[in-house]
């Protein structure tokens, strides 16, 4: 297997909820903190050079943060259980620059017909939705700020480790500047 790269933005906010759920269901055992993904697979883990970081570097500081709620669970329909990114639409826009810029990376492969920006809490076991529902629910949403994205990268074993982190615009879409 050759190491795989991501970009995400991960979401420290939505750890002390998810942790533990993402630890027994999803990849969190891993190394791969609670994310929105915005670009898998990516780059082959040898290609992440310097020049492709100067590059990321500069898309992403020509991006807007922003600050977004996580505000409810849903479900896709293979059982993946996942808490709803509001607004969605920064997150669309960030996948859609990074395609431009690389077009030989589809996200998901192409597989999927539209990209919904989403936070996994359990992977392909939904038998797990009254648990979540019940356990999460009173706790949304969750605000969190989208300020920097990450490239995680892969290694041998399939552990993922963060390799560097790209700073997005200064000021968070929907907060004021100073407050």
């Amino acid at each position: 297997m050759v190491p795989r790269t991501a970009l995400i933005v991960a979401v420290p906010e939505a750890e002390p909820l998810v942790g533990e759920w993402r630890e027994r269901y999803d990849n969190a055992r891993l190394g791969v903190p609670a994310h929105i993904t915005l670009l898998f697979p990516f780059v082959a883990a040898e290609k992440a050079d310097d020049p492709l970081l100067t590059e990321l570097r500069e898309l992403f500081a020509s991006q807007p943060a922003t600050s977004f709620s996580l505000t409810r669970l849903a479900d896709f329909p293979d059982e993946t259980l996942w808490l709803v990114p509001e607004p969605s639409e920064p997150f669309r826009r960030l996948t859609v620059r990074i395609f431009e810029a690389y077009p030989d990376f589809p996200p998901y492969e192409g597989i999927h017909e539209q990209v919904i920006p989403h936070l996994t809490v359990t992977a392909g076991d939904s038998s797990l939705r009254a648990e979540l529902d019940a356990a999460l629910t009173p706790h949304l949403p969750i605000e969190a700020e989208a300020r920097e994205v990450t490239l995680l990268v892969e290694d041998d074993s399939g552990h993922w480790r963060s390799a560097e982190r790209f700073p997005l615009g200064a000021t968070p879409e929907g907060s004021r500047p100073g407050g």
